[in-house]
């Protein structure tokens, strides 16, 4: 496996010059035409990067996401795990972290941590898809996508809360 690991780029490569040079097409020429085309998208998308880190930073470094979670409490949700609930559709990394903390504070076969690994898993970062490749592509009415991500992501997160506790 670390053998195909290593050689699985460069044989692709390989493939689709020998594939270019067959079908006669000016392989650097369109090389350097996806540079350029990749360079001025990651130009379109940087202040949609830049607003959503400095969004994250701010929402993690002003400790919100623990106040909220000292005002809510549900029953049967564990409430260390409200905040990567939280966290998990603005920021992965952001996520990651929070349950990296609880994985070493709880252990990894505890019950809040067995969940907040299911969640983690289990949902995706709807605003930050939503905020970037959205906006890379200038679609500007966002409102329908939003609401079904969130929802998927708390049915995701429901779920996820239910099969753990049941398993």
């Amino acid at each position: 496996m670390i053998i195909i690991s290593k050689i699985i780029i460069p044989i692709v490569t390989l493939i689709v010059i020998i594939y270019g040079l067959y079908k006669k097409v000016p392989i650097y020429d369109e090389f350097i035409n996806g540079v350029k085309e990749g360079l001025n998208l990651s130009l379109e998308i940087f202040p949609s990067i830049f607003a959503m880190v400095i969004a994250v930073t701010v929402l993690v470094k002003s400790n919100l996401i623990l106040d909220i979670t000292k005002l809510i409490n549900f029953k049967y949700f564990p409430k260390e795990v409200l905040p990567i609930a939280i966290l998990r559709p603005i920021s992965s990394s952001s996520s990651l972290m929070l349950l990296n903390s609880i994985l070493s504070r709880y252990g990894p076969d505890s019950m809040v941590s067995k969940i907040a690994s299911v969640i983690t898993g289990s949902t995706d970062t709807t605003i930050y898809i939503i905020g970037l490749y959205f906006a890379s592509i200038k679609i500007k009415k966002i409102k329908h996508s939003l609401i079904v991500g969130l929802l998927a992501d708390l049915a995701c997160i429901i779920i996820s809360i239910i099969i753990v506790k049941i398993l």
